[in-house]
This record gives structure tokens, C-alpha cells and sequence, in this order.
């Protein structure tokens, strides 16, 4: 299940339900919420950082494989390039004012999924997040 969201202004929620509703999320709640806070944070910040205003596209889809349990979730935009996977991990033992700003959704990100991946391709920033379902 893929879709094209352009321009993806204003549309972050709008991006998050479309991807929960794919018939490839579980039904278990709990599993769903980690899901989709992942999301949530991948989606912000593409919405957020990739395109000066938000005027520009993000590609969403979900995939299942049947065999292995293990859904897929990607997102591509052809905004400016940035891994999020090259930041250190936040030191979560610091007070939250001592601590530095940014990092923290992605962090929960790699947490809650089984495995984040990133890529640069013909021009287009790539995010994979898979989870065992």
C-alpha cells in the first residue's frame, strides 16, 4: 500500500492515519502504539525539515511479508538530504534541561522498532523501519 502526498503542508495527520490504516498494521494495540509513534516521528519530521515550508512530496507505504511477520514501512521525499540515523543517541540519564535538543524521537524510534535504515538514492531521502508483527 503506497500513496504520494504532495504538497505535504498541513498534512502530517492527515499522512499518520493513512499509514495506520493500512490493512498490513496488526491488530494488537499495544504493538499499534509503538507503531504508530515511530511514525508519528519519522512523519514530523520529514513534514518538518525536508522542504522549506512544507511544499513539497512524501511517499508513504506499508508492505507485510506473510511468511516472516515482518512489516515494512517506508518513507521517500525528495527534500534536502538528511540521515537521522547519524545523530548519537540523547543521554537519557541527564535532567531533561541539561540535555541537548533534537534526537529524542528518533531514538524512541529505534527503540520501538525492530530495525531503521536509511539511504540516499537518486536524489531521495529513504526511510525503512521494519517490526516483527
Amino acid at each position: 500500500m503506497k500513496k504520494r502526498f504532495n504538497p505535504i503542508k498541513d498534512k502530517s495527520s492527515e499522512i499518520i492515519e493513512f499509514l495506520m490504516a493500512s490493512p498490513d498494521m496488526p491488530d494488537d494495540e499495544a504493538l499499534r502504539f509503538k507503531l504508530r509513534l515511530s511514525i508519528e516521528e519519522a512523519v514530523e519530521n520529514v513534514v518538518r525539515y525536508a522542504y522549506d515550508g512544507g511544499i513539497g512530496w512524501l511517499e508513504v507505504g506499508t508492505s507485510l511479508d506473510h511468511d516472516s511477520l515482518i512489516l515494512t514501512i517506508e518513507l521517500r521525499d525528495a527534500g534536502v538530504p538528511f540521515n537521522p540515523l547519524e545523530k548519537g543517541d540523547p543521554d537519557i540519564t541527564l535532567p531533561a534541561e541539561e540535555r541537548e535538543i533534537g534526537g529524542l524521537g528518533i531514538f524512541l524510534c529505534k527503540k520501538m522498532m525492530d530495525s531503521i535504515q536509511y539511504r540516499y538514492e537518486d536524489g531521495n531521502n529513504i526511510l525503512t523501519m521494519t517490526k516483527k508483527v
